[in-house]
C-alpha cells in the first residue's frame, strides 16, 4: 500500500478545459455533498433508520427517535419529505390516520448513513457516532471541504492556505481558512512542519476513506435526484481517484499503463475525465490526469456505470480493452480499498 499519494513529481495536473461547464456554480453543492449533507443532521438519520422497519404515525416515530421536540420532529420530517425521501400515506384507507413511509430514494440513502457510521467508526481520535456532535461536525468540514474544489489540489501534495487562495479563485481567503480549519479540527488534514513560511496541509487517511459515503451519496443523487443535484465534473472525477489511489494494494506482479476514464457532465458528447496510472512491480510509480486518445489499456464507462462500480464492485458495466487483468484488478482494489473491510 502507497504510504502517499504518488509523489508530486510524477504527477501532472491537467487544468479543467475552458470550455468546461463548472456545474458547482448552478448548484449550491458539488456531486454528492446535497446526501451528505443530510446526515449533518442526526435526527434525519434517526428518521430513516426508524421507518426502515416500517410506515409509522408521528407519535410512534417519534418515540422510536428519543421523543425530540415535536415542532424540531416536524422540521426533519418535512426536509425528508421535501427532498422525496419520505412519503405520507394514508393507514387502512383512513384520511385521518397517516403514516410515514421510506421512498426508494429514503431506502438507497440507508446505504449512504451505513458508508457514513463506517466511516466515523474509523476516526483517528477514537469511534464516532451519526448521531454524535462531533460526528456532525466531522460530515460538515468534508461536505464544505469537498465543496471548495481544494482537495483537488491537496490530493496531490500539501499546500498553505495562501497557495490554496492562489488556486481557488471562487472561494475567499476568509472561506477557505475556515473550511480548513474545520478540517483540520476533525482530522481531516495535518500540518506538514516545512521550515519555512506558511504551514502546508495533507489529507489524512480518514479523509482519503471518507470517499466511500462519498461515492454513495453520489449514486444516490445520480439514481433519484440526478434534476436536482450537480452532475460529476471532471474536478470531481479526478479528486476521488487521486484521493483513493495511496489506499490501493495492488498483486505484485501489477506491471504497465493503465487509463480509467469516467464520462463526466450532465452531456453525452464522450468527454473522459479520469487518471493514467503507471505500476511497476506491484507499485503505483506514476499517475497524470492527462488522458490519451488512444491508450494501450484503458477502462471507462459512464458516470453511473463507475459509482456501480466503486460502490458495489460491479465492473461488469464498464467498457475494457486491453490488458483486463490490469485494468479490471485496478477496479476491483478501488473499490475494496472503500467498502471492504
Amino acid at each position: 500500500m502507497l504510504d502517499a499519494a504518488p509523489r508530486s513529481g510524477s504527477i501532472q495536473l491537467a487544468a479543467p478545459e475552458a470550455t468546461e461547464r463548472d456545474y458547482a456554480t448552478e448548484y449550491p453543492f458539488r456531486s454528492g455533498g446535497y446526501v451528505l449533507s443530510i446526515f449533518s443532521k442526526a435526527l434525519h438519520g434517526l428518521i430513516l433508520r426508524a421507518l426502515a422497519k416500517g410506515p409509522m404515525r408521528l407519535a410512534q416515530l417519534r418515540r422510536d427517535v428519543g421523543g425530540p421536540a415535536q415542532t424540531t420532529l416536524r422540521g426533519n420530517l418535512e426536509t425528508l419529505l421535501r427532498m422525496g425521501a419520505l412519503e405520507k400515506v394514508h393507514a387502512n384507507g383512513k384520511a385521518a390516520l397517516v403514516d410515514n413511509t421510506l421512498t426508494p430514494l429514503g431506502h438507497e440513502m440507508l446505504v449512504v448513513a451505513d458508508a457514513v457510521d463506517t466511516w466515523l467508526a474509523d476516526a483517528p481520535q477514537g469511534p464516532l457516532r451519526l448521531e454524535g456532535e462531533a460526528g456532525k461536525t466531522s460530515i460538515k468540514a468534508l461536505v464544505n471541504g469537498w465543496g471548495s474544489t481544494m482537495l483537488r489540489a491537496l490530493a496531490v501534495r500539501p499546500f498553505t492556505l495562501t497557495e490554496l487562495d492562489n488556486l481557488i479563485s471562487s472561494f475567499s481567503y476568509p472561506s477557505l481558512e475556515r473550511r480548513l480549519a474545520a478540517m483540520r479540527l476533525v482530522d481531516l488534514i495535518t500540518p506538514v512542519p516545512n521550515g519555512g513560511g506558511g504551514t502546508p496541509y495533507a489529507v489524512s487517511d480518514w479523509l482519503r476513506r471518507a470517499m466511500a459515503p462519498l461515492l454513495a451519496a453520489m449514486r444516490c443523487e445520480r439514481r433519484h435526484l440526478a434534476e436536482e443535484t450537480a452532475p460529476l465534473t471532471r474536478i470531481d472525477v479526478e479528486t476521488v481517484l487521486l484521493l483513493v489511489l495511496p489506499l490501493v494494494s495492488l498483486p505484485a506482479d501489477a506491471e504497465g499503463v493503465s487509463q480509467l476514464a469516467v464520462q463526466a457532465g450532465n452531456s453525452s458528447d464522450g468527454r473522459s475525465a479520469g487518471i493514467r496510472l503507471s505500476a511497476q512491480a506491484g507499485k503505483l510509480v506514476g499517475c497524470t490526469s492527462k488522458l490519451q486518445a488512444r491508450p494501450e489499456n484503458w477502462i471507462r464507462g459512464s458516470a453511473n456505470h463507475w459509482l456501480d462500480a466503486l460502490v458495489e464492485g460491479r465492473s461488469d458495466q464498464l467498457e475494457v480493452y486491453g490488458d483486463r487483468t490490469l485494468t479490471l484488478d485496478m477496479v476491483d482494489n478501488l473499490h475494496r480499498a472503500l467498502f471492504v473491510t
